[in-house]
């Protein structure tokens, strides 16, 4: 017989974007219930975000100091791949989630670890591994941050391969002789880079004409040109159209859409992701299992009456990021706060509970070889909006001091998108080394919707990369003689 228990809120799933839900609720004063069946902290902390930039970091930084005059000849052997395994070992602590635990119970939330399913309006029935059941009732809001799944191709003989998802390719403590990535997108490339640098040979399947499609056309073109030169064999335009593993622990042999065939000892498909509502419920509420969330700008779910659920991170497809799901889950928790103390929602010291940079300034930054960031629109889609833009670009490595001091021979390019008729940033996009590091600025300006004139006071230390700006706002004033 199951147990009941009432809460304020009840959160399905304990990883970054629930803990932020969680932690902006506290806030508010009301009682939370956490609910996770895997690990506190969720995919970002052990199979996503962490272990893949702990992964990535050794090569890149490899790669930097190689860029550098006087600092590349005491390179003098290659990465330790144990030395790798162990760093990332130790940021994901071994995959255990005590630290995390912990930090549920200090912000004053319950844990209850377990299986969460909706059963009706307003509650949550956790069941666990041993058959205990638990009803928890919601008072104000139940919010499901339950993330999503690697979206496999329905391909014959993907079953008898054992491909590798993300949770492979990041988990894994053996360098494969050979590895197949299948997927351009951002986990394709990054860990592309990662187990190349490691030591596997590999080869990049992209289904289309190029890598990191959704980015403005020059960031693939850079991608591609340090992936093949770091020894990748990078293949656009190519399909899968079957797989084979006879054996076990035997080879894996893709047959592509031309009729040739590539022999690789794993294969790794990153083709998107799907999102993890499948068993959770959803049926019970009238909507249907394994589908994306429509939500409002405070997250509410659109499709329920009376407001009470909310979802926020991958599950409502607006921007499948960690830290674009964090900032949701910032605003849902305040959101529910308010909505709970019968306040208005535009109110305190955070301004608007509405989730704005959704629209219109989500960030993204991919750890590749280049590195490539970019917020906003890229110029496509700002023309597809309606906007009237000029668009500048320039070549870093050329006309920044700072790029040049920073790595001999840089090679990278920045892109500005401007909206001609209210004179503000609409999108900026970098590629090249420490590109990532340089995003934050760019993502204020965009956000803040700072107008160009006023810009060109914010002045770039010299000689840092970041004068690219000053380069940007001059290519920009040229381009209008």
């Amino acid at each position: 017989m199951a147990t009941t228990a009432e809460f304020d809120v009840v959160v399905l799933g304990a990883g970054p974007v629930g803990q932020n839900v969680a932690e902006r609720a506290r806030a508010a004063n009301l009682r939370v219930a956490m609910v996770e069946r895997e690990l506190v902290g969720g995919e970002c902390s052990y199979w996503a975000c962490v272990p893949s930039k702990a992964l990535l970091r050794p090569v890149i930084a490899l790669s930097d100091v190689r860029r550098v005059d006087g600092a590349r000849q005491a390179v003098t052997g290659t990465i330790d791949p144990a030395g790798v395994f162990s760093r990332r070992d130790r940021y994901v602590t071994n995959w255990d989630d005590a630290g995390q635990a912990e930090w549920v119970a200090g912000i004053g939330a319950t844990l209850m670890r377990g299986h969460g399913r909706l059963d009706g309006a307003r509650q949550v029935v956790v069941s666990t591994a041993t058959g205990e059941e638990t009803r928890l009732l919601a008072r104000h809001a139940i919010v499901v941050c339950t993330g999503s799944r690697p979206a496999l191709p329905d391909l014959p003989g993907i079953a008898e391969a054992r491909s590798w998802t993300n949770r492979q390719a990041t988990d894994s403590s053996e360098v494969p002789e050979r590895l197949a990535v299948v997927g351009a997108g951002g986990v394709g490339v990054e860990m592309a880079t990662a187990w190349r640098g490691l030591g596997s040979k590999v080869t990049l399947l992209a289904r289309g004409s190029g890598l990191l499609p959704r980015m403005e056309p020059f960031v693939g073109e850079f991608i591609g040109r340090g992936l093949s030169s770091a020894g990748v064999d990078v293949r656009t335009g190519v399909s899968v159209r079957s797989l084979h593993r006879p054996t076990p622990d035997g080879p894996v042999t893709l047959e592509l859409h031309d009729n040739t065939e590539l022999q690789v000892d794993e294969v790794l498909f990153a083709t998107g992701r799907a999102p993890l509502t499948d068993d959770i419920g959803l049926q019970t509420i009238g909507l249907s299992p394994g589908s994306w969330l429509d939500v409002d700008d405070t997250c509410q779910v659109r499709a329920v009456d009376d407001g009470w659920l909310y979802a926020a991170g991958d599950v409502n497809h607006r921007a499948l990021l960690t830290h674009q799901g964090k900032y949701q889950g910032r605003i849902a928790g305040a959101a529910i706060g308010a909505r709970a103390a019968g306040t208005p929602l535009d109110t305190g010291p955070w301004g608007t509970h509405a989730t704005t940079a959704d629209h219109y300034a989500v960030p993204q930054a991919f750890f590749t070889d280049p590195e490539a960031a970019a917020v906003g629109l890229t110029a496509e889609q700002a023309s597809a909006a309606g906007h009237r833009t000029r668009t500048v670009d320039i070549e870093i490595g050329d006309v920044v001091t700072g790029a040049k001091l920073y790595a001999d021979g840089y090679a990278g390019r920045a892109r500005m998108v401007v909206d001609e008729d209210e004179h503000y940033l609409l999108g900026l996009t970098l590629v090249g080394p420490a590109a990532t590091e340089m995003l934050h600025s760019a993502t204020i300006a965009v956000a803040g919707r700072v107008p160009v004139a006023r810009l060109w006071h914010a002045v770039p230390c010299f000689p840092t990369v970041s004068e690219l700006w000053l380069r940007l706002l001059e290519a920009y004033r040229d381009s209008a003689d």
